[in-house]
Formats: C-alpha cells, sequence, structure tokens
C-alpha cells in the first residue's frame, strides 16, 4: 500500500505530512509521500483521541526504512493510537530551551516546565538535543566539586561541576 501524492506543484523543501501504517507499543512505521521523508533524529507529531480527549504526541525519527516509511520512537504512551493517523513532520529535530532561565525550574523531557511557566518563555532559546559537541579548545577545566547532598555519592564518586553526569537509582535508593 503506497501513498500517494495529493499535489504536483508542491513548492521544493515544504513539509508533507504522512500517515501510520504501523505501531509496536512506542515504536510507529509512518509513510511519507515521495521526496518528503523526514530526516534521522528529526521530530513527527500526531494527536490521538482516546476517551474524548485529544493528546499530542511527539515522535523521533529513529530509521529510514525506505520506499518512504521511517520508524520512530514516541515519547508518550500509544494508547489509542489507529493506523491511517496523521502525522505531521516538524522539519528539526527535538529541542529544549537553554539559558539562564531555565535554572530553579523542573523540566521534562521536550522543553517544558512541570513546576511553573519562567517568565518569557515562548521567546527562550531552544536547541536542538543532537548537535556537536563543542570544540575541545573550548572546553573550561574545573577542580569544584558538585555537592549532590547524598553522603555516600560524594564520598565514594564525587562529581566534577560542570561536566556531564550520569546518576540512576532504583527502588529503596
Amino acid at each position: 500500500m503506497t501513498m500517494t501524492e495529493t499535489s504536483s506543484n508542491t513548492p521544493a523543501g515544504e513539509l508533507k505530512d504522512g500517515r501510520i501504517v504501523g505501531i509496536a507499543g512506542p515504536v510507529v512505521d509512518v509513510e511519507f509521500p515521495r521526496g518528503a521523508l523526514p530526516e534521522l533524529n528529526h521530530a513527527v507529531e500526531f494527536d490521538i483521541t482516546l476517551e474524548g480527549e485529544t493528546v499530542t504526541v511527539l515522535a523521533e525519527v529513529a530509521q529510514q526504512l525506505g520506499d518512504g516509511r521511517i520508524r520512530a520512537i514516541c515519547m508518550k504512551p500509544t494508547d489509542g493510537l489507529v493506523r491511517g493517523t496523521n502525522v505531521r513532520n516538524l522539519g528539526h529535530g527535538l529541542t529544549v530551551p537553554v539559558g539562564e532561565k531555565v535554572l530553579g525550574h523542573i523540566w521534562n523531557v521536550w522543553g517544558a516546565p512541570l513546576d511553573e511557566e519562567p517568565e518569557g518563555y515562548d521567546e527562550m532559546e531552544r536547541w536542538e538535543i543532537h548537535r556537536p559537541a563543542p570544540a575541545f579548545d573550548a572546553l573550561e577545566p574545573s577542580a569544584r566539586m558538585f555537592e549532590t547532598g547524598i553522603k555516600v555519592i560524594d564520598l565514594l564518586t564525587p562529581y566534577v561541576a560542570g561536566g556531564k553526569i550520569g546518576l540512576f537509582g532504583g527502588a529503596g535508593v
């Protein structure tokens, strides 16, 4: 089953919608018109209506399958999703807000505030989550310790301020 293009005179570079052709839990296969395939790591979104409530689900393109199809990973549950659902290509990757205004707030993985919306949220600078690493000579060395407030962590595995930290805990931690 192939998606047919509805308009042959669309301008080059225009983003076109696709439709869902396969669902496997949080992974969806989406078919797009010829020449309108989203790039890897770009975001697509679609709406799910379940029990009278409409939820917009954001997904990230993880694989290009060929024949105008992509495989995307959803960032929310896909309960109520059906094949044939319209999918919008956003034309860019997932973005999160950056800068001084993000400090002191709690954020989800999509860059939306969970506690309260900071002043000027709509005008905040946003960066894509997939971007090149900074040049090595642009990094500033630091010997200052980042205090987590967890005595065992601070004693046995102290973290350097300004670096990347991966801290995971299970039940009872």
